[in-house]
């Protein structure tokens, strides 16, 4: 049997983003950003660092949504994984999004995975085609 690839829209995708190797996350061909309780970052593959132009060694430890991507300190995506862990619920959503830090705005879609008991929580970031 062979295992479904790891794309955007994946189904059980945080379970799966969590047994993979840091080799595996820079393999995938959107961006991973992954993060603790705590809100600082612990994965930030290579596809979001090209992307973004920060360096992995800029971002791990640092909090995610003040330090890292201030621009998602809002209801919209950091709230959602406050209200998640506070209910100890599935997040599982994707949104239209528009990143502006460090960058000319750049439509995206967020998906935002969080799970109770998970490693981490994530946020994927697929560029829209131009």
């Amino acid at each position: 049997m062979t295992a479904t690839p790891l794309t955007f829209d994946a189904p059980d995708l945080a379970a799966r983003l969590d047994q993979c190797t840091p080799e595996q996350l820079d393999a995938l061909e959107f961006g991973v950003i992954g993060f603790g309780a705590d809100n600082n970052v612990t994965l930030y593959n290579a596809f979001e660092s090209r992307a973004a132009g920060l360096s992995p060694q800029r971002v791990l430890g640092q909090p995610l949504f003040t330090t890292v991507a201030p621009c998602m300190n809002n209801f919209m995506v950091a709230q959602r994984f406050e209200d998640a862990k506070e209910e100890n619920i599935v997040l599982d959503d994707t949104i239209d999004y528009v990143l502006t830090l460090r960058m000319r705005p750049v439509k995206v879609a967020l998906r935002l995975l969080s799970t109770p008991g998970g490693a981490a929580r994530y946020v994927l970031v697929q560029r829209q085609p131009r």
